[in-house]
């Protein structure tokens, strides 16, 4: 049987949220996350865009290094060869690559009006899959926007296509959230079948189904013979009604009825690791955790009525399907009620090194003197400055205990006009 595996798509979808966006420091951080969560794959942004060159640039040395192993960081772009030329130029240790172009009669023609056709998607599509070749690209997936309401033949020949010319995936988009998880089980079957490699599911929530599809649609891709990848974003933040969610997807993939006993996840996933991650996404993009949010939101445990309460006191699987420390909740949290020293752009080094020196446990950073201090300090006012909010303590730990790429992570550059 083939197996399931998790590609988070926060770090590009989720930033194309309108009114929502990440600090570079965020998106680096929400990769360390992911990959101590055991996510296969993070899209970790746009490298032909250039004020992401430093910062992909850096998260690409972290990969170096071994902090961000053994996740994969893979960039999206448009599926044309010059967009795969100034990726390479701009961001030349990148592996992974996401290259997108429209599929569907109404996204052709709404896109193009009548300058393009099918047989020119499908050429400029397979151009810009020879030149990420050429570049030694690892792995190539192709992107098809709009795929739920492409014709079936032409998904088909598409995906061979791509897969004649060495790419190793299909995406497949339900772009406009229009599938339902009926629709969507057909049709990822038919192309796992027809196709022969693997297939992405990318699903958005303009209906409420965003999840259900995800599940559905990667139970086709097995049905059909091969490996399946999900699309997620943190909180299932995206464009208009948000994508699938992470943590949603993974406790419908393991707790679902009857599901793990035939489609299981390729790889371990961490599951303790939800709360953390959802808190501070929420934190990043300042966007609360809905109430009901599955897992990780305030109403996930609570309950109220006689008889939930009664029942889930004396055997707590009487109400809840799950429980809530799998998901590393029932640590108290500790809110400030008092005086408060917060770390900015305007700290000085005395109300530095309190703040730091209030972090305990095995991660807790100490300075050798106030010149070692405020060479980090000062890259802790750069950092707020970019967020504009103040930095938490894992983003004080990592720029403590990574000076040099932080400065990276902090860096834009105009360009030269």
């Amino acid at each position: 049987m083939g197996k399931i595996y998790i590609i988070d798509v926060t770090n590009r979808d989720g930033v194309q949220t309108a009114k929502l966006g990440l600090s570079k420091l965020a998106k680096t951080l929400i990769n360390i996350e992911l990959n101590e969560m055991g996510i296969f794959q993070s899209e970790f942004g746009f490298p032909t865009t250039h004020h992401d060159t430093m910062y992909l640039q850096a998260n690409l040395e972290l990969l170096r290094i071994g902090v961000l192993k053994p996740i994969r960081l893979a960039g999206w772009i448009r599926a044309i060869a010059q967009d795969v030329e100034t990726t390479f130029k701009l961001v030349p240790d990148i592996k992974h690559l996401n290259l997108s172009t429209s599929t569907s009669d109404e996204m052709i023609q709404g896109k193009f009006m009548g300058k393009k056709n099918r047989g020119d998607i499908l050429n400029t599509m397979l151009e810009a899959v020879n030149e990420a070749k050429a570049y030694g690209a690892d792995s190539i997936g192709v992107n098809a926007e709009d795929a739920s309401r492409t014709e079936l033949d032409f998904l088909i020949k598409f995906g061979l296509k791509a897969k004649d010319h060495g790419a190793a995936r299909l995406r497949y988009c339900d772009t406009l959230g229009y599938d339902n998880p009926f629709t969507i089980y057909q049709t990822t079957k038919a192309l796992a079948e027809n196709i022969g490699m693997p297939i992405e599911v990318h699903c958005h929530g303009d209906l409420g189904m965003a999840v259900a599809n995800s599940i559905a649609g990667a139970k086709g891709v097995i049905d059909g013979g091969q490996d399946a990848y999900i699309n997620t974003t943190i909180n299932g933040i995206g464009e208009r009604a948000g994508n699938a969610d992470l943590v949603a997807v993974i406790l419908a993939i393991t707790k679902s009825k009857g599901f793990s006993e035939k489609y299981q996840l390729g790889n371990h996933i961490d599951l303790s690791k939800s709360w953390k991650i959802a808190k501070y996404a929420s934190y990043a993009f300042d966007v609360p955790i809905p109430i009901n949010q599955p897992g990780v939101g305030a109403n996930a445990f609570a309950h109220a009525s006689g008889i939930h309460a009664n029942g889930m006191l004396k055997d707590a699987s009487t109400y809840e399907l799950y429980n809530f420390a799998e998901l590393g909740r029932g640590e108290p949290s500790f809110v400030e009620t008092g005086r408060e020293i917060c770390a900015g752009q305007y700290s000085g080094i005395s109300g530095f090194r309190y703040v730091m020196d209030q972090i305990i446990g095995d991660e807790a950073i100490s300075f050798h003197d106030d010149n070692e201090a405020e060479q980090i300090l000062e890259l802790v006012r750069y950092a707020n400055v970019e967020a504009q909010k103040p930095l938490v303590e894992e983003e004080l730990l990592f720029i403590a205990k990574y000076p040099e790429i932080t400065k990276k992570i902090l860096t834009l550059k105009p360009l030269d006009y």
